[in-house]
Order: structure tokens, then C-alpha cells, then sequence
């Protein structure tokens, strides 16, 4: 596998959706890959990715779960269908998140990532406290393979997150920042976060998007292409050299036209590299 550069970079990518020889193609070396919830993970499918990845001489830096019956239609739909949060389904993704970490680990990827969930901010809620055992759980699991397991950005403020990480006390466990969740949950300035975050970020996307509708508040911000939006792609990259962020920045786009989802990767492949390499 190559040497990665410092902030070189990569591309969130989903398995079945995605081809690896197609985001080769678009000019990068690096990725995350996204395991869909209704892929059967066995030994067969990790000899063909690794194989694949050794042809095309592609590092995944980490593989990230989500699971069957997820919706991100609007901020209630997403309380009620994302992560570990809803009750009923809980035991089923638990057993996939031990799946996707030991998937990950035979393709010797050492990070694996998922949204969780909406996390209460109060730590005495029957949620929270079963959502901190999962966690810890899981992170135990991957911490097996040498593994760290990351949570995504996004749906409470940062200072709510950083919280519940201190109260799961595993030293695996950490973050995958992405600033465009937290204007499009419009949980607060993603730039801010940072400086509260820095120390437990163990991965980032670079994506972009507007924040949510005044006269909506249930409704989600809208997704844009890269250096479109609300984000300040230039601040945020300033930033992370700030809080001495060096692994990849990997670009997630997602659009329902695939066409148009490849397109606008490929143009922020362009331009991240031109922000990344300028004096």
C-alpha cells in the first residue's frame, strides 16, 4: 500500500455503489469505505477487497458501518432510524458494527466509524446509558484487532460529544469529523468544534452544505459541492493544520444521481489538492 502524505487526498466511497477502480480513477490514493447494512460480510468478500486494493494499490484508512433501516430525511426521521439509538434494532446492529470491525480487520484497515445516533445530552437518559455501553462495547471489539472506532460529527454539539467520550473512558475511541454535519444539524460552527474536538479527532470528511431553513426547524440543511456551501473550506483546512490534524481529508458527496455524485467528487478532488498544495 502507498505511503500516504500528510492531509493527502481521499474519497468516502460505498461498497456495492462505488467501484474501487472508479475512485482510483478520479486521482487519489486513499478512501474510507462505506459497508451498507444489507452486505453479507464474509471471508471470500474481504480476500476479493484485499486483493483489489493490492492490484490498485489503494489504502482504505477506515471502514464505516451504517445499517438496514437508516433514513436521513429530516431531523426526527434520522432521531428515530440512525445508529444505536432506536431500541428495537440495537442487538442487531451491535452484532454488525463486531462484523464491519473484523471485516476491517481482514483487510488490515486499523479504524472503523458509524454515526450513532442522536446522543441525549442528558447522562442519566435510559438512551444514554445504553448507547455508552454499546460504545464501549464495540470498542472493546475493535481495540481486539487494534482498532479505534470513531464517531461521526453532527447530531448534538460538539461540547455534548466531547462529554460522552470522556464518560465511555476508552482510549480507541474518538471522532470523524465532518464540519458540513454540524451546519446541516445546525449543531453549531464546525471551525469552533474543532478547537473543542482537536485532540480526539482520528479522522475527517471534507464536505460542504448550507444550514437548515429559518422557518424549518425539524428540516436538515442542504448538502452542496465542495467549496459551495457554508463551511469555509479554506478556514476549515487552515484549521486542522492549527490542531496538527495529518491523516487523510476525505471528500463524502452525496447526491441521488450517481452521475452527478461522481462529477462533483472529481471537481473537489481538483480543488482540494489546488487549497492543499498553494503556498
Amino acid at each position: 500500500m502507498p505511503t500516504l502524505r500528510e492531509r493527502e487526498v481521499g474519497v468516502m466511497f460505498w461498497a456495492v455503489r462505488d467501484t474501487l477502480q472508479e475512485i482510483a480513477s478520479l486521482g487519489v490514493r486513499c478512501g474510507q469505505l462505506g459497508i451498507p447494512g444489507d452486505i453479507e460480510l464474509n471471508a471470500s468478500l474481504a480476500r476479493e477487497w484485499k486483493a483489489a486494493l493490492e492490484q490498485t494499490q489503494f489504502s482504505i484508512v477506515t471502514v464505516f458501518a451504517a445499517y438496514t433501516g437508516e433514513d436521513y430525511a429530516d431531523i426526527p426521521t434520522v432521531k428515530r432510524t440512525v445508529g444505536f439509538i432506536p431500541h428495537e434494532t440495537r442487538q442487531q446492529r451491535e452484532r454488525r458494527t463486531y462484523e464491519v470491525s473484523d471485516f476491517a480487520a481482514a483487510l488490515g484497515v486499523r479504524s472503523v466509524a458509524t454515526h450513532v445516533g442522536f446522543i441525549p445530552e442528558n447522562q442519566n437518559h435510559p438512551d444514554y446509558i445504553a448507547v455508552r455501553g454499546m460504545v464501549r462495547r464495540v470498542a472493546d471489539h475493535a481495540a481486539g484487532h487494534g482498532q479505534t472506532f470513531a464517531l461521526e460529527t453532527g447530531q448534538e454539539p460538539a461540547h455534548v460529544l466531547r462529554h460522552f467520550l470522556k464518560d465511555v473512558d476508552r482510549p480507541n475511541v474518538g471522532i470523524n469529523f465532518d464540519p458540513a454535519n454540524m451546519i446541516l444539524y445546525g449543531t453549531g460552527d464546525p471551525i469552533d468544534a474543532l478547537s473543542l474536538l482537536g485532540p480526539l479527532i482520528r479522522s475527517v470528511h471534507a464536505k460542504d452544505g448550507d444550514w437548515p431553513p429559518a422557518d424549518r426547524p425539524q428540516a436538515l440543511g442542504i448538502e452542496r459541492p465542495l467549496g459551495q456551501g457554508s463551511v469555509g473550506i479554506p478556514r476549515f483546512l487552515e484549521k486542522l493544520k492549527e490542531i496538527d490534524f495529518r491523516g487523510p481529508l476525505n471528500i463524502e458527496r452525496e447526491a441521488e444521481n450517481q452521475q452527478e455524485r461522481i462529477a462533483d467528487i472529481r471537481n473537489a478532488v481538483v480543488y482540494l489538492k489546488n487549497l492543499t498544495t498553494s503556498p
